[in-house]
């Protein structure tokens, strides 16, 4: 028997028509960016291009999402700040940076027209329009933005799909332009865009993203105003020190090893060190969320550290298999995504909403117990007990029973097994437990 489709709400359609149209749209930006490249470098030259450009934007990529780790963002905002970068602001950039080097060449001289794009016009679009979707983001989903460690993440993504863009023009360029070796062309071009600076882009637009990291974390928006100002303009400067350093002949290696390499060392530091913060806020909270029965204790230790969360899934994905080792992973990332929106609330950096709690909150319950019932976990066991004596978690959200009217999922667990059951994990997880 055939199942019939399954209709999907207004509500639901909604939701689904606008994330799709608008990433088309992004992906026709990308698509006329190139195509407007196609008339200066050729179909040959495009082809060849993008070839090349494919093998630095995966390891950037991955480098990015490697960052984000602890709350990893969704795979939709990701894949839009690529396209965002790869098409509109592509697309934007050589709009305006076209009519800003014709406009030097008419008022400033045969010749004057590559400096004015390259050292003023770029960095000030090109930033601008990377950076904006970092800001929007903070505007309109700031729930989904934690501090610094998302805005150079988001800010990653768009440098990325900018870069690609660019990279398809820059080695489709080179192949086209030197007729008699097209092969060494590119290579040289590879060499300096896709081994000595992949990061580039990425870098100049994590300046801003660091900005609005700062200002998601702060309470004033004066400061985090202040901030993001800060960060675009840190960005511009870069871009434009770089892009004036490309004409310098072997001055470019002294801004590359003094300003590049140090600045890009500081970066990786910074990030380090942020996600230490994450993993510090985690070890504070779960302790709270057990408290409350929102949790198990035997999953404390094992939440608040990468290595114990590594260790778990290695032993769910080796005794139970790989979907229910894919369930713990999302169960994880809600337990996360609940304590940094509690971390923020209570620095004040975000309103307390409740609603935002309780949604939070009821998907941590939700995908607890999906990895309880998964394929292969023994059944043998129940969700932990209820709240044991101790204090719950303080701050501006409530802390135990159903966490509002929106409430639609079963509620935090009150009551349980008696003493005798074993948790989900159990203590040592690598362990079945008995029956």
């Amino acid at each position: 028997m055939i199942a019939s489709p399954v209709r999907l709400a207004p509500q639901q359609r909604r939701t689904l028509v606008w994330p799709v149209l608008g990433l088309i749209v992004l992906g026709i930006c990308a698509l006329v960016a190139v195509g407007f490249a196609s008339t200066e470098i050729g179909t040959a030259g495009v082809v060849v291009g993008a070839i090349c450009a494919l093998l630095p934007v995966g390891p950037v990529l991955l480098a990015f999402a490697w960052v984000d780790r602890w709350e990893p963002e969704p795979s939709r905002l990701l894949l839009t700040a690529f396209l965002w970068g790869a098409g509109f602001a592509a697309l934007v950039a050589l709009i305006i940076n076209s009519s800003a080097v014709l406009a030097a060449e008419l008022l400033l001289g045969q010749g004057q027209g590559d400096f004015v794009g390259a050292v003023i016009s770029a960095p000030l679009v090109e930033e601008f329009v990377k950076g904006a979707f970092v800001v929007g983001l903070l505007l309109f989903r700031r729930r989904e933005f934690d501090g610094i460690v998302d805005g150079v993440v988001y800010a990653g993504f768009v440098g990325a799909g900018f870069a690609f863009t660019e990279n398809i023009i820059y080695f489709g360029r080179a192949f086209t332009d030197d007729g008699s070796a097209p092969v060494a062309g590119v290579v040289a071009t590879f060499i300096l865009r896709g081994l000595l600076s992949p990061f580039a882009h990425p870098l100049f637009t994590a300046m801003t993203g660091i900005g609005v990291g700062i200002a998601a974390s702060v309470r004033s928006r004066v400061a985090g105003a202040a901030a993001i100002l800060g960060g675009y303009v840190l960005a511009v400067v870069l871009h434009a020190l770089w892009n004036s350093a490309t004409q310098l002949g072997p001055g470019f290696f002294g801004v590359y090893l003094l300003i590049m390499v140090p600045l890009f060392l500081a970066l990786i530091g910074l990030v380090v060190w942020q996600r230490r913060r994450e993993r510090d806020v985690l070890a504070r909270q779960m302790p709270g969320f057990a408290a409350a029965g929102w949790i198990a204790e035997s999953e404390v230790p094992l939440l608040g550290s990468m290595s114990g969360r590594r260790r778990w899934l290695a032993a769910v994905k080796r005794t139970a298999g790989k979907p229910a080792a894919d369930a713990v992973v999302h169960y994880q990332h809600a337990v996360s995504e609940l304590a940094f929106l509690r971390a923020r609330a209570e620095r004040g950096a975000i309103p307390p909403d409740p609603r935002w709690h309780a949604e939070l909150l009821d998907n941590v319950v939700r995908t607890r117990m999906a990895a309880v019932t998964a394929p292969g976990v023994p059944q043998g066991h129940q969700p932990p007990p209820g709240p044991p004596p101790g204090r719950p978690p303080s701050g501006p959200f409530p802390t135990a029973g159903p966490p509002g009217p929106g409430w639609s999922g079963p509620p935090p667990y009150q009551g349980g097994p008696s003493q005798g059951q074993q948790p989900y994990p159990p203590s040592q997880p690598w362990q079945r437990p008995p029956g």
